[in-house]
């Protein structure tokens, strides 16, 4: 028994600058692709980390959950679908992953991650014009699978001493407009200390697997950054599949947004694996392997 992605959904239409909204849209997409109703959704995982107005409570989840349209009606015998966020940086992806394939272990149908992230201004214009992260909603639909495909284990790697960045919002100084803005500090060696951890992640789910043909979806801090962790994994500068990075790193939607991507292309086919990566700024990441169906196979 495996755990694989039934469908995907992305949004990044530049018609609204809300993360509830494109992920909402991301979902209901995912939900038509896979030709599924609301109430097959157990459970929603939401992975994003800048969100409207800088929300606090409710959770987001929640209320992308609403937007999705799914678990609207409330009966006695409706079916329920319980939603919550997971918040850990560009690795939360492949935390909800691994959460996703435990729940999913308790004969739960369908599991439904969304990600995404925006400027909590709800603007793209030059008040955020240092932000580095692009407005955009991406979703993985995951069930239970008989055959040999889907998500291998989830292995994690966390370095010591102080975060390599941090976002906050500096209350001391932002007064009434706190809600519309946010901190975000990187280190100089910033990339470098995440490239550490992110390819020891990789060798760890790359291990055993020498026969294997593996494309790579990682964070993209940078726009070189997957193909940096390429190079230090020992795989092919033409295996890297990256998402659209027009507008910049789309952070906690990278690995959904680039294998959707890399699906619409039909740029998986002679690949046997994806390695997904999830690295950010503890510095620490994420990665598992994931088994394609046989008819990728070259």
């Amino acid at each position: 028994m495996g755990v694989r992605i039934r469908a995907t959904g992305t949004s990044r239409s530049t018609d609204t600058h809300s993360i509830v909204e494109h992920s909402g849209r991301a979902a209901r997409n995912c939900l038509e692709q896979a030709g599924i109703r609301p109430d097959q959704v157990g459970v929603l995982i939401n992975t994003g980390v800048f969100r409207d107005s800088n929300t606090v409570e409710p959770a987001v989840a929640a209320m992308i959950q609403k937007a999705a349209g799914i678990g609207l009606d409330y009966g006695k015998n409706d079916p329920r679908t319980f939603s919550f966020d997971l918040m850990n940086g560009a690795t939360g992806v492949v935390n909800a992953v691994q959460v996703a394939t435990a729940i999913l272990a308790t004969g739960t149908e369908h599991v439904l991650i969304v990600a995404g992230d925006t400027h909590p201004s709800l603007t793209r214009s030059h008040a955020d014009t240092e932000f580095p992260y692009a407005t955009a909603g991406a979703a993985l639909l995951l069930e239970h699978v008989a055959g040999p495909e889907g998500f291998g284990p989830v292995h994690t790697v966390t370095a010591p001493g102080s975060p390599a960045g941090q976002a906050y919002v500096d209350t001391a100084t932002m007064g009434t407009v706190g809600r519309g803005l946010m901190t975000i500090e990187r280190d100089p060696d910033f990339e470098d200390r995440v490239l550490t951890v992110a390819a020891e992640a990789g060798r760890a789910a790359l291990a055993g697997t020498s026969d294997a043909r593996v494309a790579l979806i990682a964070s993209t801090p940078s726009a070189h950054f997957p193909k940096r962790l390429a190079d230090a994994l020992g795989l092919d500068q033409n295996a890297v599949r990256t998402p659209d990075l027009t507008d910049g790193d789309p952070h906690t939607a990278a690995l959904p947004l680039a294998y959707a991507r890399a699906v619409e292309n039909a740029d998986l086919d002679g690949f046997t694996h994806i390695l997904f990566v999830g690295a950010g700024a503890g510095p620490s990441a994420a990665a598992t392997l994931y088994r394609l169906p046989g008819e990728h196979a070259a």
